[in-house]
């Protein structure tokens, strides 16, 4: 199997991800370059791990990208402890947040509290790109 610089760093990344929560570490200080960033597949769209990890007060904090083509939803609604915020990039998200529902354009954010059901969807005609801020552990 040929390797290239492209996957090592695949590689690499995705393995100093694993290792920090192996060991419980902190996060570092470091830079996160876009176009270096793995992409996965998730639901109808793809996925980009910026960071995942622990404050250094112990906070679990990590960050994604999603992107959504027109209609899309990156999986069913759903709850979890810990607390989500969500910052649209590009196009509109339908974010809906215990039963209520709202249009978000570039720039909007939705905060999701500890257990409150919530979901996304592109509501646009074009792709959403938005970003997820997980606060806290489950």
């Amino acid at each position: 199997m040929d390797c290239t610089r492209r996957d090592l760093k695949w590689i690499i990344s995705i393995l100093a991800v694993a290792n920090a929560k192996a060991e419980g570490s902190t996060l570092p200080s470091k830079f996160f370059v876009y176009e270096d960033l793995p992409v996965s597949p998730q639901g109808d769209g793809k996925q980009r791990p910026f960071f995942d990890g622990k404050t250094h007060t112990g906070l679990a904090i990590s960050l994604h990208e999603t992107e959504l083509p027109a209609g899309g939803a990156p999986h069913p609604a759903h709850h979890h402890v810990h607390e989500e915020i969500v910052v649209v990039r590009e196009g509109t998200l339908e974010v809906t947040i215990a039963g209520e529902s709202k249009n978000l354009g570039p720039g909007s954010v939705a905060y999701m509290a500890s257990n409150d059901p919530h979901g996304v969807r592109n509501s646009g005609k074009t792709t959403a790109r938005y970003y997820i801020f997980a606060l806290g552990s489950d």
